[in-house]
């Protein structure tokens, strides 16, 4: 009976990865369901954002102030 039941553990270990392996018909179907992607929309949309009127500097906090300068 342990001999049986070692050979039916191995043989199951043996089978999930080609069990895994199985394409599964649902995801054919999601795949061709994409949004159609209107460029003039998004053209559009990319010329409503304003420009900003100073330049962005992430690694300000980072950085240590500029110290003031002296007159000479």
């Amino acid at each position: 009976m342990r001999r049986f039941t070692i050979a039916a553990i191995a043989l199951t270990l043996l089978a999930i990865p080609a069990y895994a392996q199985r394409k599964q018909p649902t995801e054919d179907k999601k795949a061709d369901k994409k949004p159609v992607v209107d460029e003039k929309a998004y053209k559009a949309a990319l010329d409503r954002i304003p420009e900003p009127k100073e330049k962005y500097d992430p690694w300000s906090i980072a950085k240590p102030a500029e110290p003031a300068k002296k007159p000479k």
